[in-house]
This record gives structure tokens, C-alpha cells and sequence, in this order.
């Protein structure tokens, strides 16, 4: 009866409404585990707003925190942290195949097809295969990371606090999620350039996509790379390099800084350009960086990391498929192509209309704060633009409205941080509709002028 009643559910279910669930689900198991006295290092109850908001952080690897995360929460709540971390990096699907392998029972379609979606894999063949494999991906650079960080910690703080510090950092850092456990984020390792080295490693490798990894690991074997790799790498690196260059001219705060070497500044300024798509780690705070480098740090948040990845924002693929389009009209041709391949129409129609519908929500979101926050005197609607990019961005920045939100703030931000993970399509298509059929019929065409 009880095989018949979950048959039944996924029936009645979509995809994108099972995908979006069961992540509501994780966040609603976190809120519970971090409101326990537990979970706090007073012994105490976190209020189940704090609790919430922090647990949506943690899942949706964002690391905006409304209680310093070092000082508020205990061992146990640390612990809770880190697991929300991982499994909303990996994605709650990846556990799921996992549970069910490890229970020996088969991977059912629907499982199947739901991975599918969550990795963004372009088929659900050898589901359980692929999963193995990121999971050993991960697992692999995630300890090869705690190591690389922890000969830099244990002079530090010693063997036990320094293996605690460098697993906390090397996930949180993977997973692209910006926890710290310093009350300034890593401002005080500066003149560190060995750390900041491999952390802005981890935020690249956790921010490439697993499919990427996967092309690039078995290249040596079929010296084949997708169009989806060749795309997301070249618009990666293009976007690293230029935000190198950009934060190299607007940011001459690091040339202040007497105490840093040459070679220390070039490092802050590469960390810089590494850590403003999703990772949310800073050395320099972001209330320092000038209003040229604010600019450019919002539309950075807003792109993203690549599809499948543990980033977030609208992707760099969609970024890269948007401007050759626009290159390819301007140069009156009708395709958008890339190394010899032509992009379908249904790539570039869903691109154009995910930027549309992340830009109207932004916007409504960023009116309804304009009535339930108080910006300062000092600041001006950067105050609430900058951090409401960087909650959908699952970035982590913030100028200081994070730390003085209202309930209502805060549930603004609860709702754009989860749509920064599991993707503003599938919320929009869980809420929206129960399927999705083709369109029975179509009308006649017609265009209108353009511009």
C-alpha cells in the first residue's frame, strides 16, 4: 500500500516539483537541527527564523549568515552546517542514488530522470555510474584540498583545531558556499599567498561543473571534449582573465596596503577576481572596493559558475551562448556558431528568457526591500541591489543589509538564494504547472519590429 501511495505521488508530482521539494525538505531538516540548544554555543534555541535563514544559506551554498558562524554556532551546529553544504553542492539527488546502492535496491526511473535534471546530464544512462563518478571527484579534491590546507593551518593552530579548520574550509570552499570561521572572512590572510592559491583552486574546480571534469578526465581516451565543455571553459577563462585585468585598475586599495609585497597584491587581486561569481570569500572587505569594482563584482555574482556545477547565478553558458548570438546578428549571419557547431534555437530562446525572468524577479525582490529595509544615510540603492545579486548569485557578499534584516528580508532572501540553486526554471515550473505537455496546436507567425 505504501509502494502504491509513493507510486501514486510521483505520479501526480513533476520532476521540477519533486526537485524543488525535496530541497525544501533538506532546508526544513536544517532548520531543525540548527534551532536545537545543541547547535549553539551558548546552549540555547536559535530562533527558527535565524535557524531557516541559515539553513537556506548552507543548502543553497550561499554563506550569507545572520549570526557569526564561528561564534554562534557549536561543534554540532558546525557539523550541520558543513553537511548542508555538501549536500546542496552535490545535490540531494546524488545522495538519493547513492542511499539506494548502498540499500542494493534498483535506481527506478523516476530517480533516474531527476538526477538527470539535477546534474544536468544530457541522459539518464548509467545514472548510478555518474554519480560514483562525482562523488569521487569531489571526494578526491575535497581531501586533496583539507591536505594542501592543512600544512599552511597545523603551524597555526595545531594538529586537532588545524584538520577541523582545513575540512571546513576545503568544502565550504568546493562547494562554493563562503562559510568561514573568522569574523572578517580571510582578510587576515592577506600576506598568505600559499592559501589563498589553493582555496581559489577549490572554488574553480567546484565551480567548473561536473561534466566538465568528467570530459576533461577521460579526454585521454576518446580526445573528444563536448561543445558544452569547449563553451563553459572558454567563457571561464575569458571571465577570470577579465576580472583579473578590471579588478587590477579599480582596485588600487590593495597598492595601499603597505604590509603586502608585490607579489602579495597580485595575489589578493587574482583571489579577487577568482571568488565574486559564487564563492563569497574576500580579503579585502567589499564595502572597500571602489564603485567601479562594485559594478563589475555585481554583474560577476549575477553569471555564475557553469551548469551542473556547485555555483550559481544564470551560468556562464548561457552568458557565452547570449553573445554569440548577439555577435552573430550583428554580423548578419543566422546562426550562432562555435567551433563548428550551431547552437539550437532552443538554446538561445531559453537563455534570453532565463536572463528576462531573473531580471524581473531581482527587480520585484529588490522593490518589496526598498519598503521593509532602511538603507543609511551614507549608502544608496547599491545598498540592497548589491546583495540581493549576491543571494540569487549564491555568492555571499553583502554590504551590511544581511546582518539587519527584517523577518520579511530575510525570507526575500530565504526564497532568492533558493532559487539561485536549484535553478529559477524549475521553481518557476513547480509553481506554475504539474506538467508539461507540447502545445496541441500553434498560430500562425508573424513579426514585429525589433529595436
Amino acid at each position: 500500500m505504501k509502494g502504491s501511495d509513493s507510486l501514486n505521488l510521483k505520479t501526480r508530482l513533476a520532476l521540477p516539483q519533486i526537485l524543488t521539494l525535496g530541497f525544501f525538505i533538506i532546508i526544513l531538516i536544517g532548520t531543525f537541527l540548527l534551532s536545537l540548544p545543541i547547535a549553539s554555543r551558548s546552549g540555547h534555541m536559535t530562533g527558527y527564523i535565524n535557524a531557516f535563514f541559515t539553513a537556506t544559506s548552507a543548502t543553497c551554498v550561499t554563506g550569507m549568515t545572520v549570526v557569526n558562524t564561528a561564534l554562534h554556532w557549536s561543534i554540532f551546529g558546525k557539523i550541520v552546517i558543513l553537511m548542508l553544504v555538501e549536500i546542496g553542492g552535490l545535490g540531494f539527488m546524488t545522495f538519493a542514488v547513492l542511499l539506494f546502492v548502498f540499500m542494493r535496491r534498483k535506481v527506478d526511473l523516476t530517480t533516474r530522470l531527476l538526477t538527470q535534471q539535477s546534474l544536468n546530464l544530457q541522459s539518464f544512462a548509467n545514472t548510478s555510474a555518474v554519480v560514483f563518478l562525482v562523488v569521487r571527484i569531489s571526494l578526491a579534491i575535497q581531501v586533496l584540498g583539507t591536505g594542501l590546507i592543512f600544512i599552511d593551518f597545523y603551524p597555526r593552530y595545531g594538529f586537532v583545531k588545524g584538520l577541523g579548520y582545513s575540512i571546513f574550509h576545503s568544502i565550504s570552499a568546493f562547494c562554493n558556499a563562503g562559510f568561514d570561521l573568522y569574523d572578517n572572512s580571510l582578510v587576515r590572510f592577506q600576506n598568505d599567498p600559499y592559501l589563498l592559491f589553493v582555496l581559489t583552486i577549490l572554488i574553480i574546480s567546484g565551480s567548473l561543473g561536473f561534466l566538465v571534469w568528467k570530459d576533461i578526465i577521460f579526454y585521454h581516451e576518446d580526445h573528444h571534449l563536448s561543445l558544452h565543455t569547449k563553451l563553459a571553459l572558454t567563457t571561464y577563462l575569458g571571465l577570470i582573465l577579465l576580472s583579473f585585468v578590471v579588478y587590477m585598475l579599480t582596485e588600487g586599495n590593495f597598492a595601499q596596503e603597505s604590509h603586502l609585497t608585490t607579489f602579495q597584491r597580485i595575489m589578493n587581486t587574482w583571489f579577487l577576481a577568482v571568488t565574486p561569481r559564487t564563492a563569497g570569500f574576500y580579503t579585502l572587505p567589499v564595502t572597500h572596493i571602489t564603485m567601479g569594482g562594485m559594478f563589475f563584482t555585481m554583474i560577476l555574482m549575477l553569471i555564475g559558475g557553469t551548469p551542473g556545477s556547485t555555483a550559481g547565478g544564470i551560468k556562464t553558458t548561457t552568458v557565452g551562448i547570449l553573445l554569440i548570438r548577439v555577435w552573430s546578428t550583428l554580423r548578419g549571419k543566422r546562426d550562432a556558431t562555435f567551433w563548428g557547431r550551431r547552437f539550437s534555437n532552443d538554446n538561445v530562446t531559453r537563455s534570453l528568457s532565463l536572463v528576462f525572468l531573473v531580471a524581473v524577479v531581482l527587480s520585484i525582490a529588490t522593490m518589496i526591500l526598498t519598503f521593509t529595509e532602511t538603507i543609511p544615510k551614507t549608502q544608496g540603492l547599491e545598498y540592497i541591489t548589491f546583495d540581493v545579486i549576491s543571494a540569487f548569485g549564491t555568492t555571499g557578499f553583502s554590504l551590511g543589509l544581511v546582518a539587519h534584516l527584517s523577518v520579511i528580508g530575510k525570507l526575500i532572501f530565504a526564497v532568492l538564494m533558493f532559487m539561485g540553486r536549484v535553478g529559477i526554471f524549475t521553481v518557476m515550473y513547480s509553481l506554475l504547472t504539474s506538467k508539461r505537455p507540447e502545445d496541441a496546436f500553434r498560430y500562425p507567425e508573424e513579426n514585429v519590429m525589433i529595436g
